[in-house]
């Protein structure tokens, strides 16, 4: 079978890749060799990206020293992005939903506020913000990027209303 770093539920553009099933994600949790190797992969491919995971237990995020080179190849082919929500996904999937919205807010941050990755700003509203699983980081994640989105009115990822209110 073709092998998959980040493997899902769902199918995804290799169709002779098989789904996991729950008992597969049940078993991978419970192996932590797996979930080493999965956190190392993690790392790798946030370098190939130009971030760096500076904190495991968190998940928290800062550029990599090359990060305006690889920012520039994020920006000039979207197939990352596709692979940006498998990865974000997976994340969801092996209980590591903490990554999960520092990853996300990663992107919303070099997005939407350092202007950094223009061509990722639709991925990121559209795809990235909705991987996240707790409802509330997801609020959170709408809200931040409301707050940083440039025409305010042109957000359509929440309610106008809702989004003045939050707290």
């Amino acid at each position: 079978f073709p092998f998959r770093l980040f493997p899902l539920r769902e199918r995804g553009m290799n169709w002779r890749a098989k789904p996991l099933t729950c008992q597969e994600i049940q078993a991978f949790k419970k192996s932590k060799e797996v979930m080493r190797r999965f956190i190392r992969a993690y790392q790798l491919m946030l370098r190939f990206y130009g971030i760096i995971l500076i904190n495991e237990e968190t998940g928290e995020l800062k550029r990599a020293e090359n990060w305006a080179e690889r920012f520039q190849n994020l920006n000039w082919y979207s197939h990352n992005n596709l692979r940006i929500t498998r990865i974000l996904k997976c994340l969801g999937e092996m209980g590591y939903e903490h990554y999960q919205v520092h990853l996300v807010k990663f992107f919303l941050t070099e997005t939407l506020v350092k202007e950094t990755l223009p061509n990722v700003k639709r991925s990121a509203l559209d795809y990235f913000l909705f991987t996240i699983r707790s409802k509330r980081k997801r609020r959170e994640l709408v809200h931040y990027a409301w707050q940083h989105f440039k025409p305010r009115g042109g957000f359509v990822w929440g309610p106008q209303d809702k989004l003045l209110k939050y707290k």
